[in-house]
């Protein structure tokens, strides 16, 4: 398999999460449409997808130039602090403090070839990212956008109303409500990792379809604007190295396999999961829960040559009853990196 990076441009706010698994559900979505994207269409490679994943996305994820090469601004891991912070010396007060800030430093900062070191990673906070950010953008749209010295990311309650096409009035059920839709710093650009299995397709057809993605908008309130973005460029990468690894990092929610690890750290994450296209409207548009481990978890296997493949997890069907053959990427792109666990 091949890992490629997708660079685009957020043109709007998010109502849905630019999270691994719903991209590969739009993903699908359009190779449903246009059989050209996926060798053979699309429904051989969802029929063996459980053994022979076709495509698997990572979440997006703050990409920036620093003297001209390109670094990451990703998940912290979900390690203890005490795994990634050192908490020696100073007054108890000073420790304390320490503490308070380090729990704010939610990013860590991955440079080019998608390795690092946990000794000498770099954690970031959010005004961290807006500063990074900011030295990227034009300094009229920071000023207009009121971004200056604000957030890297501002949640917006869109307001909402069922209207009666009839009557075109909100009728007697007058019921407004609220969405939240995520927006990021002005000419932010976010990168997507792409693992593809080459005789399921090539790169040209994939960038395609995701440009379509953002282009018709990605997920939730798209009807409205949301989920509006552009491709910038994209590129082949090598693949991280798994030498001396011990751990994986993963880039997108995944469905860890049984008996393969020995230690495992990560924060729950459940996909209400929903279908979209003509689905949306059907009787059944819902499928059902998936209990996941969110981006950003360290797995720990039994044998370091798991680590070998470069994607983690497991697909799961039986999710729909609007379409029995539906799949779920429970599938991760990973960096493999070495993890001392003296924690204890």
């Amino acid at each position: 398999m091949r890992l490629y990076e997708i660079i685009i441009e957020p043109f709007s706010g998010f109502a849905t999460p630019l999270k691994g698994d719903t991209i590969f559900g739009s993903f699908c979505w359009q190779a449903a449409r246009e059989r050209a994207i996926l060798n053979g269409g699309l429904e051989p490679w969802i029929a063996c997808y459980d053994e022979r994943p076709a495509v698997i996305f990572s979440s997006a994820w703050p990409c920036f130039l620093d003297n001209g090469k390109r670094v990451y601004a990703l998940k912290r891991p979900d390690l203890p602090p005490s795994v990634l912070f050192s908490d020696k010396g100073g007054s108890l007060r000073d420790r304390m403090l320490n503490r308070k800030d380090n729990l704010k430093r939610t990013w860590m900062r991955v440079a080019e070839g998608l390795e690092f070191n946990l000794d000498q990673a770099v954690y970031l906070n959010d005004q961290d990212l807006s500063n990074l950010a900011a030295t990227q953008s034009s300094h009229v749209t920071g000023n207009l956008m009121g971004f200056t010295s604000g957030p890297y990311c501002i949640n917006f309650d869109q307001p909402h109303n069922s209207v009666n096409r009839h009557s075109m009035t909100t009728g007697v059920g007058f019921a407004p409500y609220s969405t939240a839709s995520r927006h990021y710093y002005p000419e932010t650009e976010l990168a997507i990792f792409v693992l593809v299995d080459e005789e399921a397709a090539d790169i040209e057809h994939i960038v395609t379809a995701v440009e379509r993605i953002g282009q018709t908008g990605f997920g939730a309130d798209a009807s409205i604007g949301c989920g509006r973005f552009g491709i910038v460029n994209y590129e082949e990468l090598g693949l991280p190295a798994s030498a001396q690894a011990n751990a994986a990092y993963v880039l997108s929610p995944v469905i860890p396999q049984s008996d393969v690890f020995t230690d495992q750290f990560f924060r729950p994450f459940i996909r209400y999961g929903r279908h979209g296209d003509q689905l949306a409207t059907s009787a059944s548009p819902f499928k059902n829960p998936v209990i996941m481990a969110d981006e950003g978890a360290v797995f720990v296997p039994t044998d370091p040559k798991v680590l070998d493949k470069p994607y983690l997890g497991r697909a799961v069907s039986g999710i729909s009853k609007a379409m029995p053959a539906t799949v779920h990427q429970g599938y991760a792109i990973h960096i493999p990196f070495r993890l001392e666990l003296n924690y204890a």
